[in-house]
């Protein structure tokens, strides 16, 4: 058999469907954080740790250590939540790597395989719409506070960029705990792992008691931790306090977290999947 061209035309060869294309990845990792979002919606049960937890969190803590560490559980309540706020999204970040480890688990990503769609779009997709949990924390964080006593005492936009600063660092840390995900085998071992990295990172810093308190050893690693800075952060936007170096301090430990552990997490799923 022989293949004719016609003539005055050449002949250019097909592009395949799933070849990259300007903002592909883009709009592939779009795509799959509705369907996130759709599976969020079907099961609301995985809501619990951004809806009960933070509630939880704050009336024992607010409650137990208000009267001894403040005087009063106002006073307490004003330093209080904005770090609850951090610590809280950062241990719902660990939620990402343990769903992405399920989804493997059962298949979902090999039938990803067979679209024509940007290799890492499931990965991406994935933690993009898991920030749809974060919003959802901190609305109820606030609004839980808000009925407690708590107010904003420097304004709507700054209490904004605090908010979306929180979301920002916690987005970053979620890298850290996709590449948990990638690593091992199964979705216990991600919780168990990620929780054990998340408490020194979360309790070892001065979100209930002030870091002069603290034996020395300790104070310096709350000094150096990446979540004191954040929390500090917020504190100086929602109440009172610094604000820029905090920030500023944020800030750059988010980038640094998300320029280790964004490719390494990227180059495991490629790996696994």
């Amino acid at each position: 058999m022989t293949t004719l061209t016609a003539p005055g035309r050449t002949a250019v060869p097909s592009r395949p469907e799933g070849a990259a294309r300007p903002f592909a990845l883009v709009r592939h990792s779009v795509a799959l954080a509705g369907r996130s979002l759709v599976k969020t919606r079907r099961t609301p049960e995985q809501l619990i740790d951004v809806t009960l937890q933070p509630i939880l969190f704050l009336v024992m803590f607010l409650y137990l250590l208000g009267g001894a560490v403040a005087g009063s559980t106002h006073a307490y309540l004003q330093t209080l939540l904005p770090a609850l706020m951090v610590m809280n999204t950062a241990f719902a970040s660990v939620q990402t790597g343990i769903n992405l480890n399920d989804d493997i688990k059962k298949g979902v990503f090999d039938r990803f395989r067979s679209m024509p769609i940007a290799r890492s779009a499931p990965l991406i997709g994935s933690v993009l719409g898991d920030l749809i949990r974060f919003v959802i924390l901190i609305v109820v964080q606030l609004g839980f506070g808000y009925a407690v006593g708590f107010r904003v005492e420097t304004g709507l936009l700054p209490a904004l960029a605090a908010c979306l600063l929180v979301m920002f660092f916690a987005f970053c840390l979620s890298w850290l705990f996709v590449l948990i995900g990638m690593l091992v085998r199964e979705p216990g071992a991600v919780q168990g792992v990620g929780f054990m990295a998340m408490f020194p990172l979360t309790f070892g810093t001065n979100v209930l008691v002030p870091t002069d308190t603290l034996p020395g050893w300790l104070g310096t690693w709350v000094d150096v931790n990446p979540v004191t800075g954040v929390m500090e952060a917020a504190r100086g936007l929602m109440v009172e306090g610094p604000v820029a170096g905090p920030v500023l301090e944020s800030v750059l430990w988010s980038a640094g977290l998300f320029a280790v552990f964004f490719p390494l997490a990227v180059r495991a799923y490629l790996r696994r999947t």
